[in-house]
């Protein structure tokens, strides 16, 4: 599991973004997810985050969706490509 590896955050949020996002994104091409589904999904990611230390749990959720040069951690760079879809 990428989580658990010794990988450094930005490591682990690229491999989380090379494997589970194209998993999710042929799963939204197919599927028609209502959005209570989509905020289960996200609940569920950010809860993984923080118990594998890489989001804190007192942390500001919307520096998740800021860009990395911005000063975000970029993580839901996958999510804006999915709603693309």
């Amino acid at each position: 599991m990428v989580l658990k590896s010794e990988l450094n955050v930005r490591n682990k949020i690229t491999a989380i973004g090379a494997l589970a996002v194209p998993v999710l994104r042929y799963r939204f091409g197919i599927i028609n997810w209502r959005n209570e589904e989509i905020k289960k999904i996200d609940r569920k990611t950010r809860k993984m985050l923080t118990i594998y230390k890489i989001h804190h749990p007192k942390a500001d959720v919307d520096r998740l969706c800021v860009k990395r040069k911005e000063g975000g951690d970029d993580w839901y760079k996958s999510k804006r490509n999915i709603k693309q879809k």
